[in-house]
C-alpha cells in the first residue's frame, strides 16, 4: 500500500519537478524517522562535564646526566684531597645505591565525562569516564630539546674507596677519612683508604 503510493509518486505521470519535490519530501520523512528511532533507542538525556587541569609536576626517574654528577664529585674530592699535606697523588671511587632522580615539569590534562541515561521504564544508569594525559615539558637550548626540570635529587652515596700515596702515614689517613666524611656525610666505616702501589 505504502509501496504503491511511493511508486505512483515517483513513476506516475507529471513532470520532473514534481518527482524531485516528492523525492525531497520522502528524504525529509526518512531523516525525521531515523532521528526519532535514535532518540527512542537511546532513551534519555545525557549530561557531560569536562574538567581540565594543566601544568602540574610529575616525578620521573631518569638516569640522564648521572655519570656527570658522580664523576664531578669524585674529581672534586681528588682535587681537595691532593692538596692536603702528605697525601700526594690520590684516586677516589664513590659507590651509589640509587641513581640521580630528575623531577621534570609536565603538562597534565584530566578529562572527566559523566553520562546519565534513563529509559522509558524508569531505570537510570550513570557512567563516569576519566581520561588523563601527561606530557613532559621541553625547552630548546643550543638547538637541542632539554627536559624542563623542577629539581634534581642527587644519588644516595653508599661508600668511598680512596687510594693515596701518603696513606701509609696514619695521621694522613685519618685526615683523608675526615675530609671525605665531611664532604659526603658517610660514616667512617664506609670510607676505605689504601696506599697506592709504587
Amino acid at each position: 500500500m505504502l509501496k504503491d503510493k511511493i511508486n505512483k509518486l515517483l513513476i506516475g505521470g507529471g513532470d520532473n519537478k514534481k518527482k524531485i519535490e516528492n523525492l525531497i519530501f520522502l528524504l525529509v520523512i526518512l531523516v525525521i524517522t531515523i532521528i526519532a528511532i535514535n532518540y527512542i533507542w537511546n532513551d534519555g538525556e545525557k549530561k557531560e562535564e569536562v574538567v581540565s587541569k594543566d601544568k602540574q609536576l610529575a616525578i620521573v626517574d631518569t638516569t640522564q646526566n648521572t655519570n656527570n654528577t658522580e664523576d664531578s664529585l669524585e674529581l672534586k674530592l681528588e682535587n681537595i684531597l691532593s692538596n692536603i699535606k702528605g697525601v700526594g697523588k690520590v684516586d677516589v671511587m664513590i659507590t651509589y645505591t640509587e641513581s640521580t632522580q630528575i623531577i621534570p615539569v609536565y603538562n597534565k590534562t584530566e578529562k572527566t565525562s559523566n553520562t546519565e541515561e534513563s529509559d522509558s521504564t524508569g531505570g537510570n544508569r550513570k557512567i563516569e569516564e576519566s581520561d588523563v594525559s601527561q606530557e613532559v615539558v621541553y625547552h630548546e637550548e643550543n638547538g637541542n630539546n632539554i627536559i624542563a626540570t623542577q629539581k634534581t635529587v642527587s644519588p644516595k652515596i653508599e661508600g668511598a674507596i680512596i687510594t693515596a700515596e701518603g696513606a701509609q702515614n696514619s695521621s694522613v689517613k685519618a685526615n683523608i677519612i675526615q675530609a671525605v666524611e665531611a664532604a659526603t656525610g658517610l660514616a667512617t666505616h664506609k670510607i676505605q683508604v689504601f696506599e697506592i702501589k709504587n
